[in-house]
C-alpha cells in the first residue's frame, strides 16, 4: 500500500426537508491489516465521515478543509484472507448524528487514509412523530428537533363536528414518540365520540326507546 493515502468519496447534495437533525446508517467490510501483506505501517483500519451544510446544489467549489468532521469510524468486525477464501464478509453498520442543521441541505464526503475498506450502503434519514389523533384532536406529522433531549410542544386541531373542550396538546420526543397528552376535544351535542371520531347520534332509534318505555308506563297504569 502506498504511504499518506488520502482519498475522498463525496455525495450529492441532499435536501434536509426541515429537519434539524439527520441520521447517517453506514453498512460496510473492513480488512484486517494484519492479514494485508505489505500493509504494516500504511494500513489503517478506520475511515472519516464528514458534512458540508449549503443552500446551493453545486457543491464543485467545496474545498476538502470546509468539510466538518462528524466522526471516525471503526469496524466492528474486519475480515481476513482466510474469510475471502471462504467468501465471508462481515458486515458493520454504525449510525451516527449530526445537528442542529440551518440550511436547506447538505453533502457528505468519506475520507480513506489508507484501509481497505468497501462502504456498501449509506442512508440518511430524520426521525417524525406521525400523525396521530388523540383525544379526538388531530396532531400532525412533525419533524423531531434538533437536540436529542428535546420535547417539541405541539397543538392538535379538533376533529370534525367537535370544540375544543381544553386546548389539546402534546409532546414530540427526539425518538418520534408521542407523550405528554394535555387537554382535549369534545364531540359537539347530538355526536357521539367513536373510534376518536364523532358520529351523529342514531335519534330515530333513541325515539322509539323513549316511545316503547312510555307505552309500557301507560299499560301498567291502566291495568292498575
Amino acid at each position: 500500500m502506498e504511504q499518506n493515502q488520502n482519498n475522498w468519496l463525496l455525495t450529492s447534495w441532499i435536501p434536509n426537508e426541515g429537519a434539524s437533525r439527520i441520521f447517517i446508517e453506514l453498512k460496510f467490510t473492513l480488512r484486517d491489516c494484519n492479514s494485508l501483506p505489505g500493509g504494516l505501517g500504511t494500513c489503517k483500519e478506520t475511515f472519516n465521515v464528514y458534512y458540508f451544510e449549503s443552500n446551493d446544489e453545486d457543491g464543485r467549489n467545496i474545498r476538502e478543509n470546509q468539510y466538518i468532521k462528524i466522526d471516525t469510524i471503526a469496524a466492528d468486525e474486519s475480515f481476513t484472507e482466510l474469510d475471502l477464501g471462504d467468501r465471508v464478509m462481515k458486515l458493520n453498520t454504525e449510525v451516527r448524528d449530526v445537528g442542529p442543521l440551518t440550511k436547506k441541505g447538505f453533502y457528505l464526503a468519506f475520507q480513506d487514509v489508507g484501509a481497505c475498506i468497501a462502504l456498501v450502503s449509506v442512508r440518511v434519514y430524520y426521525k417524525k412523530c406521525p400523525s396521530v389523533v388523540r383525544n379526538v384532536a388531530l396532531f400532525q406529522d412533525t419533524i423531531t428537533g434538533a437536540d436529542s433531549s428535546q420535547l417539541l410542544e405541539v397543538s392538535g386541531v379538533c376533529v370534525n363536528n367537535s370544540v375544543t373542550e381544553e386546548a389539546p396538546k402534546m409532546h414530540c420526543s427526539a425518538e418520534g414518540e408521542w407523550l405528554v397528552p394535555i387537554g382535549k376535544c369534545m364531540c359537539k351535542e347530538g355526536y357521539e365520540e367513536k373510534n376518536n371520531t364523532c358520529q351523529g347520534k342514531d335519534l330515530f332509534k333513541s325515539e322509539i326507546i323513549i316511545v316503547s318505555k312510555y307505552l309500557g308506563y301507560s299499560q301498567q297504569k291502566i291495568a292498575f
